[in-house]
């Protein structure tokens, strides 16, 4: 072969090259992620959307705190059925990926095919056609095996998911699993199918509902709107119980639409998205029983809860009420505010601000003593005084009956004289002075 033939060879190999990775690009480029019908058509079995994901920040857009094993579930789990939690996003993006927990699992969980879709609308299992995804972990699998008392996070998957939606997060398994994770007191109505009905976008076939979230413990997103996570640790305060179901009335959901708001204004202020790791029943000392515990104290879980969360910045910690309430002797005030500061350390460790919040009244409840009510007191006392956290959240001024300090006021109690009704808690997410999430701990001196 001559010099100049083999010249000519050598352009036509680049110019091939060259030709098939323009068409590659211009095949990639053309779903941008927004279930357009170049992504999804309507009436065909969607494919899998995961690929290099676009620029943005990941944060967490949900989430849920493995809280227990679900009675009843000890020995199939849940085999031959299509779990489809449904959860709500206040921050959007272009990407997404989920994380499933099998903490309280015995056996392996075998998850052989999972989905993530848009819903069609408040309180349904339908989703919107186009936004179906198939999703993938550990680089394509579209099976993944998760240990007993491990997790597994999917690949990431290009779809646009709204602020303000709902989000349908669908996972199948053909072989018992023992004990199902749960979190129960999800306040949102989840669904499940027989059979695997994972990428049904019509929800038909979704006939049984529960009020938990199976297996899935976060949702992740691309965003380019949001710069971090606002991780709130709480009880059942927290947790939302008493907040209208299917409302997204929690106090953490009323600090998203305020941080969103004021940021979309233009105040000088955070752009951060907001997730709930309450568990209605927590305490910052004691968990419950079992290996692994139910109910995990804020102590065991803080690590897994907080500071393993997607791009944390700012932790609020709203605990303290249960270790009153629950404890079978007097509690001592010195040993939870002890806790508390245990847990402040570990976020500064970790560069972490943390905003504490004061222990609202509950003179009216059954656990009320005007002993206990003293340890109350005297705890708020020591966070008023800057003696705990970095900031604080004046929850129980908020709250409090002007006229008798030591039970809520009428409008705000849902009928229990512990947990605030809707009213209540927005008035709990109002009280948080927004400019407070600025900024990060303060240097070691």
């Amino acid at each position: 072969m001559t010099r100049r033939h083999g010249y000519a060879l050598l352009s036509a190999i680049v110019a091939l090259i060259l030709g098939m990775s323009a068409a590659i690009y211009m095949g990639v480029a053309a779903d941008d992620g927004s279930g357009g019908p170049s992504a999804v058509r309507e009436g065909n079995t969607p494919r899998n959307q995961a690929a290099p994901v676009s620029t943005g920040t990941w944060v967490g857009a949900w989430s849920a705190s493995p809280a227990g094993a679900e009675p009843g579930t000890e020995t199939e789990g849940l085999a031959g059925r299509s779990v489809r939690n449904v959860v709500h996003t206040w921050v959007g993006g272009t990407s997404a990926r989920i994380t499933l927990s099998n903490l309280y699992g015995q056996a392996p969980l075998t998850i052989t095919h999972a989905s993530l879709a848009v819903a069609a609308g408040d309180g349904t299992a339908a989703a919107v056609t186009r936004t179906m995804r198939r999703l993938t972990f550990n680089g394509g699998n579209t099976t993944v095996v998760v240990p007993p008392g491990g997790q597994a996070m999917s690949d990431a998957v290009r779809i646009t998911v709204p602020a303000d939606a709902d989000v349908l997060v669908t996972t199948y398994s053909p072989t018992p699993s023992g004990p199902v994770t749960y979190h129960p007191h999800a306040r949102q109505i989840s669904y499940l199918a027989r059979g695997d009905r994972t990428e049904d976008v019509t929800g038909t076939a979704y006939t049984e509902q529960v009020a938990y979230w199976r297996y899935l413990t976060a949702l992740d997103v691309l965003s380019k709107d949001s710069d971090g996570t606002v991780v709130a640790l709480g009880d059942s305060l927290t947790d939302g119980i008493s907040s209208t179901e299917g409302a997204n009335l929690r106090w953490t959901d009323v600090l998203s639409q305020r941080l969103r708001t004021a940021v979309e204004s233009g105040q000088d202020l955070p752009r951060y998205s907001v997730v709930n790791q309450g568990i209605s029943g927590n305490r910052v000392l004691d968990g419950g029983l079992g290996r692994p515990a139910d109910n995990p104290s804020g102590l065991d879980r803080f690590r897994r809860d907080v500071l393993s969360r997607t791009n944390v910045k700012v932790v609020v910690i709203d605990l303290g009420v249960n270790d009153i309430l629950r404890n079978p002797e007097l509690a001592d005030p010195e040993r939870i505010l002890d806790g508390l500061r245990t847990l402040v350390d570990q976020a500064h460790a970790r560069g972490l601000k943390v905003i504490g919040a004061t222990l609202m009244p509950f003179q009216g409840h059954r656990g009320y003593t005007a002993e206990r009510e003293a340890v109350r007191q005297r705890i708020n006392a020591e966070i008023r005084d800057g003696k705990v956290f970095d900031a604080v959240a004046d929850f129980d001024k908020a709250l409090r009956d002007p006229y008798n300090p030591r039970r809520f006021r009428a409008e705000y109690d849902s009928g229990d004289h512990l947990h605030p009704s809707d009213l209540g808690y927005e008035q709990m997410a109002n009280s948080i002075d927004l400019k407070t999430l600025k900024g990060a701990a303060p240097a070691e001196l």
